[in-house]
C-alpha cells in the first residue's frame, strides 16, 4: 500500500521520503509536485494515504484534497504544512483529511502520524490540537469554500489570483465576497482582516 507525497520541494519530498522509508519498512513511496500531478498519480494507483502540502503551484492541497475525495471517498490525506494556524487545520479538516502536521515536527512525529492515519485514526499535531480545542470557530457557519477564500481574501489576494487558484471566474470570487460580508456581519475589506487577526487566522508582521 502506497504513500504519495505531493509538495512542490525536491529536497522537502526528499528528506520525507527518507524519514518514512526508514521508519515504515516495505511501504512504496511515491512522489507528485502539483495537484495536477497528484490526480494524475491517483488515476493510475490508489495510494493508502496521500500526504499533502497546503501551497502548491496551480491547484492548491485543499482543492486537489476535495478532488480526490470525490473521487475516492475513502481516500486518506493527511497535511503536512510549514504553515501551523488553526484556521487552515479547520479548512483542510473540512476539505475532508485525517490530520495536520507542521513541517516543523520531528521525523518520528511524523512516521507516527501516518502509522495511526494508515491505521484509520485522526492525527492532529497536539499544539495544534490543543489550540483548536481552545480557540473560538470565528465564521462557523461559512462552507468549506467560503472559509478558504476568506482567508485568501484577509491575507491580500487580489480578485484575479484567487480565482485562477480555485480555478474559477473572478465574478465568482466576487459574489462570495458579498456572501461572506454577509454571513459575517462586516462593511469593508479592512474589517474582514480585522476579524481574521482577531481569530487567530492570520498573523501581524512585527
Amino acid at each position: 500500500m502506497a504513500i504519495l507525497l505531493v509538495d512542490d520541494h525536491p529536497m522537502m519530498r526528499l528528506g520525507l521520503s527518507f524519514a518514512l522509508s526508514s521508519g515504515l519498512e516495505g511501504v512504496p513511496i511515491r512522489e507528485a509536485s502539483t495537484g495536477e500531478e497528484a490526480l494524475q498519480q491517483v488515476q493510475l494507483e490508489i495510494p493508502g494515504l496521500v500526504i499533502m502540502d497546503f501551497d502548491l503551484p496551480g491547484i492548491s492541497g485543499l482543492e486537489t484534497t476535495r478532488r480526490l475525495r470525490q473521487r475516492l471517498p475513502q481516500l486518506r490525506v493527511l497535511f503536512f504544512s510549514e504553515h501551523a494556524e488553526t484556521g487552515l487545520v479547520r479548512q483542510a479538516l473540512e476539505a475532508g483529511a485525517c490530520g495536520f502536521l507542521s513541517k516543523a515536527a520531528p521525523a518520528l512525529v511524523m512516521v507516527e502520524a501516518v502509522r495511526r492515519v494508515l491505521a484509520g485514526h485522526a492525527y492532529i499535531e497536539q499544539a495544534l490540537a490543543t489550540q483548536l480545542a481552545c480557540q473560538p470557530q470565528v465564521g462557523q457557519g461559512l462552507t468549506p469554500r467560503e472559509a478558504e477564500i476568506f482567508l485568501m481574501l484577509a491575507k491580500g489576494m487580489p480578485t484575479r489570483q484567487i480565482a485562477d487558484y480555485l480555478c474559477i471566474s473572478s465574478k465568482t470570487v466576487s459574489n462570495y465576497l458579498t456572501l461572506l460580508k454577509s454571513k459575517l456581519q462586516v462593511s469593508s475589506h479592512a474589517e474582514l482582516v480585522h476579524l481574521a487577526i482577531e481569530a487567530g487566522l492570520l498573523r501581524i508582521a512585527a
